[in-house]
């Protein structure tokens, strides 16, 4: 909105042929109010069955769009129109694994940094532990971008050095990395977090890829209230709801005394409380933190997991499968739970997160219980 008129008839008049590529950047920023719909004139740009006779209302001459090739990106698709979304070939693109990001620095990002500052090859060098150690410390991302602002944090902390004649190289270790990053900002908690009965861990999706997300659940005296705390969606608080359900319905198998719910308030809260959360996806994992607070159970450790409930007892597919590996990688997770019909999502998984972390497929519910409470 308020862009200057005309500006892929301009673009293609800058690239001198009528089949370039085009960019379009964050496709889904696009938005409509009183002045009008871009994503309404986008229509015509990205169909080919109507770009051939695009009429530019600036230049108000139709031309022929059909031999451009378009790409757009786009963080998520739910706030594109479905109408336009209809018209494009969506490739989704995973995250970069931990051996990934190691190669790209040294390839790229430390060279770049190093000329930006004004360094030689030979006066800053990075160890491969410590890049290891920047991306699982410092930065947690499915990107680069703040491993690249780590990088040159470093870059300009030597160059100082260098300027003042303090020092003529520095190599990066893990001995000296906090000097120039300050203290470590990403603690690996998952066997902190989940050593008493009632807290479990989900697997998330994020726009930024996925994340590994905590569920704790306590009991306390009352009568038959359950309260949900943590900026949860709708889903979310069906999802604890039914799961509630299913439990007090399979109380006696579970070794749950009769009258604990009418004696009982049960809290469900899920950090971090001050990012929305919402989605199909923790149904299991508020079932495991339930169940296990109430039969004293500990669940196992470095265990996540991720799948939709039914009240008859059936763990539904969910989507984000392959982020939600990634970053249950990156967390130090070992053994992941997830649905049956998940199981051919592997196939995009890299062969050696395959091979860190141990798959359990189920189908029902009481399979996710015995999988993950300690016996």
């Amino acid at each position: 909105m308020g862009a200057l008129p005309g500006r892929i008839i301009q673009g293609i008049r800058r690239a001198g042929s009528n089949n370039p590529v085009f960019m379009l950047d964050e496709i889904d920023k696009v938005g409509s109010d009183f002045r009008g719909d871009p994503s309404s004139a986008l229509l015509e740009v990205l169909d080919p069955e109507q770009n051939f006779s695009f009429s530019d209302h600036y230049l108000d001459v139709p031309f022929d769009l059909s031999k451009v090739m378009f790409i757009t990106t786009a963080n998520v698709l739910d706030t594109i129109p479905p109408a336009l979304r209809d018209r494009m070939e969506v490739i989704n693109l995973l995250g970069y694994t931990e051996d990934d990001k190691i190669k790209i620095a040294n390839r790229y990002l430390i060279p770049r940094q190093r000329k930006a500052h004004g360094l030689k090859a030979d006066q800053v060098i990075f160890s491969r532990g410590a890049i290891r150690h920047i991306i699982s410390g410092y930065t947690r991302e499915a990107g680069l971008r703040n491993l690249e602002r780590e990088i040159a944090s470093i870059c300009r902390g030597v160059a100082s050095k260098v300027a003042e004649g303090e020092a003529t190289a520095a190599t990066i270790n893990l001995n000296n990395i906090s000097k120039y990053l300050g203290p470590i900002k990403m603690q690996t908690e998952t066997r902190t977090r989940v050593s008493t009965p009632g807290v479990a861990i989900g697997l998330a999706w994020t726009p930024n890829g996925g994340d590994i997300l905590f569920i704790e659940a306590t009991a306390m005296k009352g009568g038959k209230n359950l309260t949900l705390t943590g900026q949860l969606g709708d889903v979310m608080k069906e999802s604890a709801t039914a799961a509630l359900s299913f439990i007090r319905s399979n109380a006696v198998s579970m070794g749950i005394a009769d009258d604990y719910f009418a004696n009982h308030d049960l809290h469900i809260h899920v950090p971090a409380g001050a990012i929305p959360k919402d989605g199909p996806s923790a149904g299991v994992t508020m079932l495991t933190a339930l169940t296990s607070l109430l039969t004293n159970k500990p669940i196992r450790k470095d265990l996540a997991m991720t799948g939709e409930i039914t009240l008859r007892g059936q763990v539904l597919p969910v989507g984000g499968i392959k982020e939600k590996v990634l970053a249950a990688h990156r967390a130090g997770i070992k053994t992941i739970i997830m649905p049956k019909w998940n199981e051919k999502d592997l196939e995009e998984i890299p062969k050696k997160i395959q091979k860190d972390i141990q798959f359990h497929f189920v189908e029902k519910m009481m399979d996710v219980i015995r999988l993950a409470l300690e016996k």
